[in-house]
Parts: C-alpha cells; sequence; structure tokens
C-alpha cells in the first residue's frame, strides 16, 4: 500500500503557507523552498520523496508564488498521479495538473489535432496484442501467448527508444538486447504493424507521444501555447524516463529552467521498456546552474531493514552504483531478517503462509502483509498456501479500485440513499455515518463477518469493507458529516485514484510492488535463474536484478523475510542455489567484495552555473578499465577472498601488524558505534581495521587507498584514525547515519 493510503484518516487542511512546511526535514524544506532554476532531488528509498515535492507544489501555491493552472506535475503510473492529486488537495492546492506522461500528452492531442491535422483524431487501440499477431500471421508466422508478449513489448521498446522498423536489427545488435525472434524478422512485424495501424486509422499508446512530440516540433505557434499554460514542471521517478518522454519533456519545458526532477538511480528496474537512468545522472551536465538535494534519511524501515539494502548496493557495479545513496533509518531498531531455506516450493509456500498466519495473529494487519516474487506464475503456489490457511489475500495488477464492479454500485447506492435522506426505510435506526453505511452495504454483500476462503466472493466483500473503513475514519475526522459529504468524498477520491485501503495480504511481482510500502514483506523463490532471472545476461542486466530485489528490501518497514527452495517439486533434485546477491549479507555465505558508491549521504548541492569538473567527469560514459588481479603482497598469490583482498595477503601469510594499534582502533570504533546507535561493523570492519594496522598510514592519500575507507570514511573518520596511528588522542565525534563503504 502506498504513504498515501497507509492511513485513510483526512488531516486537516494547513491553515498558511508556513504551515504546510510543517514536519518536513532540513532536505525536504529545502525541496520545498526551492521554487525557481531547476532541481534535481536525489531522493533515496523511504525518505520521503512524494512529501517533498507534493510540499514543494502546495507551498508554491499556497504562498502565491506558483499559479495551479500554470503547473504540470508528471508520473509514470495512474496510481501515482491519483495519489499525488489526493496529497496536494489534502495540502489545499487544488487545480495543479497531475498525470501520468501519457495522460497528459494525450490531452494535448486531443485538443490540438483538429488544428494541426484536421478531423478526428484516430481511435486509440486500448491492447495492441490483436493487431501484433495479425501483423505477424501476415508474415507467415504464428507467435503463441508468450511470444505476442515479447514481440509487443519488444516493438513498444523500438517505440520509446524512437528506433524505426528499419533500423530495429542495427539497434538490438548496439545496445545488446536479447531479442525474443531473429531482429530482422521483428522489423518485419513492427512494419506490418505499423501498417495495419495507418489502414485503420488507429494509433497506439506509444503513438500519442511521438504524435505529441510531432506536432509540438513542427507547430511553433501550438508549442508557445503549450508553454504559455505550463510554466513549472516537475518530474517523479525521473530514473524511469525514456528517451522519446525526455524529447516530449524537454519540449513542453522550452528554452526556460523551471523544471523539477526526482528519482533514484538504484531504483531504474524498468529498462527493458526503455527507461533510462541517464537522464537523472546527467542533470547536472546539462543543467549546471541545478540545485541537487539528496534525501537519505530512510523513515519507513528498520535500521536492520536499511543495513540489508545498503549491502545489497554496496556490492553493485556500474553508472548507477556510483552514484548510489546510502540511505540512514530514522525509525527504532528492529527484528534481524530471516532468512530461510526450505526443500521445495510447496514446502516454502506453506512455512511463508504459516509465518504470515502468525503476524496477523500477533497483531499485524492482513493488509499491511505483502509476498513478493520475480514473476508472476510464482503466484499460485501462494495463493493456495494462504487460502488454506485462512489467510486473506489479494492479487496486485487487478483493475483500480474505484472501478471495481461492486464499488460502481456500492456508490450509485449510497448516491441513492443520500438523495432520499430519511425517507429511506434501510437508514430506518441507523444512527452515525457507518452504521447508515453498513446499512446500505448490507444490500449489496457486506457483512459483518468475512466469507471464508478466496476468490470473487471474497475479493468482493473486501472492496465493500475498504468502504465501511473509510466511512468510520472519515465520521472520526469531521464529525457530524453526513452520507451527502461522504458521496463527495468518494467522487473526488474517485477522480484523484486515491483508493482506501483493502485488507488482505498481497500477492504481488517485484516489479508491480514499486512505489509501495508494508509492515511485513516476504521475498520469495530467491535461487538463482529466478532473481537474477535466467535471462538476464549482460552485466548491466545482472546488476538491474540486484536493484530489483533492492526494490523488494526496501519495501518492508518492519519485518523482513527472505527464502528459497532447493526444489521445484517434492522429492525433486536439490540443485538450486540461493541468489549470489545475498552472498556475504545471509548467515554462511562469503562476499563477492564491496565498493564505495559515489552518491554518498544527504545534503544539498546550490548550482553555480557550471559542472564541477569532478563531477562531470563521473557523469561521461567512459570505456571500462581493465580489471587487475589482487596479488597477495607477500606470497603473490592471486587474492580471490574478499577479506583476504582487503588485507591484501592470504590469511595463512605472516602478518605485520601492530597489535597494540588494532587494539586501540577497535576501542575507538566501540565507541563510535555506540554514539551513532549502530553495530560495530558500520564504522569499520575488523578486516579494514587490521588492514590499517598493518599499513600504519600517516597521509589521508595512504588511508583512503585501503580497502574498505573510501572519501566517505576519510571525511568522517580520518582524522581520527590519522589520529590513532600516530599516537595521538582523537578528534570530534562523526555524524550520525555512517555506513561501510
Amino acid at each position: 500500500m502506498t504513504a498515501a493510503t497507509h492511513s485513510t484518516l483526512f488531516p486537516q487542511v494547513p491553515e498558511t503557507p508556513d504551515a504546510v512546511l510543517d514536519g518536513l526535514d532540513p532536505e525536504q524544506r529545502e525541496v520545498a523552498l526551492a521554487l525557481h532554476g531547476p532541481v534535481c532531488v536525489l531522493a533515496g528509498a523511504g525518505t520521503g520523496k512524494t512529501r517533498a515535492i507534493t510540499h514543494r507544489i502546495a507551498y508554491g501555491v499556497r504562498a502565491g508564488i506558483l499559479q495551479p493552472a500554470t503547473i504540470l506535475a508528471v508520473t509514470f503510473t495512474n496510481r501515482a498521479a491519483g495519489e499525488m492529486r489526493g496529497r496536494l488537495r489534502q495540502l489545499g492546492a487544488t487545480g495543479v495538473q497531475a498525470r501520468t506522461f501519457h495522460s497528459a500528452a494525450l490531452r494535448q492531442l486531443q485538443y490540438f489535432w483538429p488544428k494541426a491535422v484536421g478531423g478526428e483524431l484516430p481511435r486509440l487501440l486500448e491492447r495492441k496484442v490483436q493487431l501484433v499477431a495479425e501483423a505477424a500471421a501476415r508474415c507467415e508466422l504464428r507467435l503463441d501467448r508468450n511470444e505476442l508478449r515479447d514481440v509487443t513489448s519488444e516493438i513498444e521498446w523500438a517505440k520509446v527508444t524512437q528506433t524505426v522498423p528499419a533500423d530495429y536489427p542495427a539497434a538490438v545488435a548496439k545496445t545488446q538486447r536479447d531479442a525474443p525472434r531473429d531482429p530482422a524478422v521483428l522489423a518485419q512485424i513492427y512494419s506490418t504493424y505499423e501498417q495495419l495501424k495507418r489502414d485503420r486509422s488507429v494509433i497506439d499508446f506509444e503513438d500519442v507521444l511521438l504524435l505529441t512530440v510531432g506536432i509540438l516540433q513542427d507547430r511553433q505557434d501550438i508549442a508557445d501555447h503549450v508553454r504559455g499554460q505550463y510554466q513549472h514542471f516537475v518530474v517523479d521517478e525521473y530514473q524511469d524516463v525514456s528517451p522519446l518522454q525526455q524529447r516530449l519533456l524537454d519540449l513542453w519545458v522550452g528554452d526556460r529552467d523551471n523544471l523539477c526532477v526526482v528519482g533514484d538511480a538504484s531504483q531504474t528496474i524498468y529498462s527493458f521498456t526503455g527507461a533510462t537512468p541517464d537522464h537523472l545522472l546527467n542533470f547536472r551536465t546539462r543543467h549546471p546552474g541545478a540545485t541537487v538535494v539528496k534525501l537519505v534519511r530512510d523513515y519507513r524501515s528498520t535500521p536492520q531493514v536499511v543495513h540489508l539494502a545498503n549491502g545489497l548496493l554496496s556490492q553493485a557495479r556500474g553508472k548507477a552504483a556510483d552514484h548510489r545513496l546510502e540511505l540512514v533509518s530514522q525509525r527504532d531498531k528492529g527484528p534481524e531478517p530471516v532468512y530461510a531455506e526450505y526443500p521445495d516450493e510447496p514446502h516454502e509456500a506453506e512455512a511463508t503462509a504459516r509465518r504470515i498466519r502468525d503476524l496477523i495473529a500477533a497483531g499485524v494487519p492482513a493488509g499491511e502483509i505483502a509476498v513478493l516474487y520475480r514473476v508472476n506464475s510464482q503466484s499460485e503456489v501462494y495463493e493456495q498456501a494462504l487460502a488454506d490457511a485462512g489467510v486473506p489475500y489479494q492479487l496486485r495488477g487487478a483493475e483500480r479500485f474505484f472501478e471495481r464492479a461492486e464499488v460502481r454500485e456500492a456508490g450509485t447506492a449510497l448516491r441513492g440513499a443520500a438523495r432520499a435522506g430519511r425517507n429511506d426505510s434501510l437508514l430506518d435506526g441507523a444512527e452515525g455515518l457507518p452504521s447508515q453505511v453498513r446499512a446500505v452495504l448490507s444490500t449489496k454483500g457486506w457483512t459483518t463477518r468475512p466469507p471464508a476462503g478466496s476468490g470473487a466472493v471474497r475479493d468482493r466483500w473486501e472492496s465493500l469493507a475498504a468502504l465501511v473503513r473509510l466511512a468510520e475514519d472519515f465520521e472520526a475526522a469531521k464529525p457530524g458529516a453526513t452520507l451527502t459529504d461522504l458521496v463527495r468524498e468518494l467522487d473526488e477520491r474517485a477522480a484523484a485514484q486515491h483508493a482506501p485501503t483493502v485488507q488482505g495480504v498481497t500477492l504481488a511481482s517485484l516489479h508491480s510492488a514499486k512505489g509501495l510500502e508494508w509492515d511485513a514483506v516476504f521475498l520469495v523463490g530467491l535461487t538463482e535463474g529466478m532473481m537474477p532471472i535466467a535471462y538476464a545476461k549482460t552485466d548491466e542486466q545482472v546488476e538491474e536484478e540486484r536493484r530489483l530485489l533492492y526494490v523488494g528490501v526496501t519495501r518492508a518497514r518492519l519485518h523482513l523475510s527472505l527464502s528459497w527452495s532447493l526444489a521445484r517439486s517434492p522429492g525433486g533434485r536439490a540443485s538450486r542455489r540461493p541468489t549470489r546477491f545475498l552472498n556475504g549479507l545471509r548467515p554462511g555465505s562469503t562476499a563477492l567484495g564491496a565498493r564505495g558508491g559515489a552518491g554518498g549521504g544527504g545534503g544539498i548541492d546550490r548550482g553555480t552555473g557550471r559542472a564541477p569538473a569532478a563531477a562531470a567527469e563521473r557523469t561521461e560514459a567512459v570505456e571500462p578499465r581493465t580489471r587487475q588481479t589482487a596479488r597477495c603482497r607477500v606470497c603473490r598469490r592471486p587474492l580471490t577472498d574478499a577479506g583476504e583482498m582487503k588485507l591484501m595477503r592470504c590469511e595463512e601469510c605472516p602478518s605485520d601488524m601492530d597489535e597494540a594499534l588494532y587494539g586501540r582502533l577497535l576501542d575507538w570504533r566501540a565507541g563510535q558505534a555506540a554514539r551513532l546507535s549502530q553495530p560495530d561493523y558500520c564504522v569499520f570492519t575488523e578486516k579494514t581495521l587490521m588492514a590499517i594496522a598493518e599499513a600504519v598510514p600517516s597521509t589521508e592519500g595512504e588511508l583512503v587507498v585501503i580497502a574498505g575507507v573510501g572519501n566517505r570514511k576519510l571525511t568522517r573518520f580520518g582524522a581520527d584514525v590519522l589520529a590513532i596511528c600516530a599516537g595521538g588522542t582523537v578528534g570530534e565525534e562523526p555524524e550520525e547515519g555512517d555506513g561501510e563503504d
């Protein structure tokens, strides 16, 4: 569930513009106050990015600095756009356009098409699969359902990367993309599909963006009209922008700079759709005067969950990893993540269902629990296990709440009862809003007790129960509210897609869980071949799988379980291995080696009008370096173990470590960890301290090259460590929230 729907209470609208800023942390407040010029917000998971940007918009509107009608806020899903509209409404900032890229473009296309082209806009093709199948048939190919889905996705990728059919084979070769069919054959299907659309005067969703781009490029008068209406732009989830969406955004913005983008390169998990974090990572290069704010205070997850999340990314490679953000939990300590291995998938599912049942018995609401998996086909065994355990669940990816048939019927019934008032016999004896709602919805299938089992009947009951809870919260927030008031609230929520909470354990793929959060998360099926998925071949594809697991981990607020099974079926060969991404993190495993990121901690960097040399170098594409083999400094044997590589010697080779210095470093580390309320190893690991005691560095240059130190550790702890190595006293206490590089 989203942060917006975690509580169905109705907060009071802030009375003044300054009250909008109440409760924001220093970095979030800086975002809210940065109302002019290019702004880039690098926001880690759980750091309140939506809160920061909605308060930014609301503060600008309430203070009279921004006019609501001149603001366009865009994101990637209807749910996220609805959440943004709901939050803005709660902050008293109505009239702001918060839409998806496609929704905003379609609105403009419908308005300007008669003027730019003439006639009516061609019909929008809701689903392109059938037309792709026909195109394949005309190319004398029959595709099964899975092949059809893959070919359709490939056409979508080609269009959002602005690749025409003739250029598709070369684009596949250049990007090392794993095409589902021979690229030449796919290009033929793609070309035929485009011709069929022209013949039938239909357009698809990608055409909406392409045609809008075309009109804005070709008609300066229309581009001026759009730019005259929209003066300020906010883009959420900017790491997911495709080249086509970036082109549209550039045309919207023009030569102005009132642009605020928000994203996290470590949550780039949609590259298969054409998304790329390059626009986010290169923002300062394209906008040298940009203000960059980093949000790293994690308000969602416990230190234990955050430590695992940081550990996952510490072993990452690539450009996104170089800009990773190290999260700092703002919550109290919680339980350690649970790692569990099972003989087969049914045992894993049954054990997961039992643990969920125990959590519910302990007071965790079913709606605050999720089971997340890599592919949707994994859900069936968990559906069965939860049903057998008597645990309610809901599948993520079903139709939106306000579009469900039972919700529409309930809305009609409530609207009728509101009009009839006390003349409706259903309301006889029903005192108070919740009682009236229960009375009305009892005619639609709601009962005081949920139906047994799962399926459509249970799903219908859960939807109606969510409306009952909404009425209870509404009356608590607005005593004396009537049915008419509630109906008005429902209409506003439906327009904003601000759905109430549906109780039931969520079953969802990791991709569909993006942007959501729960008190308890079960990450299941974490085996090689599934995580990373078998078809992730290139280094970048594998790194995206790591980021996908990172997204899964950071969905958990308190309880986190990670599990895998050694075989598919009972009695099967136990040939599976747990995912490599947990090496060095789960008990009994060995790390493959960690690395520091360039993203670092939170803070504000106000642009100077020119890109810093170091930052510009980091954002430029570079040829991969040839990696040299690490060798023992004593016997010169190649080193592969992470601990040995940190010491730069074999474990069995003689050590020249200063034992007294090592003891002083251990004592100092214990004191720092106590002050920071973190485990000792979050300051420095013992291997790093051993390496320091062996090298006895006397300068920052000698210290920073020791594995496990890095630039951030040098900044925070370098003075202390060098003082200890020199036999002196330590300096001031470091800032809170550091973690191992």
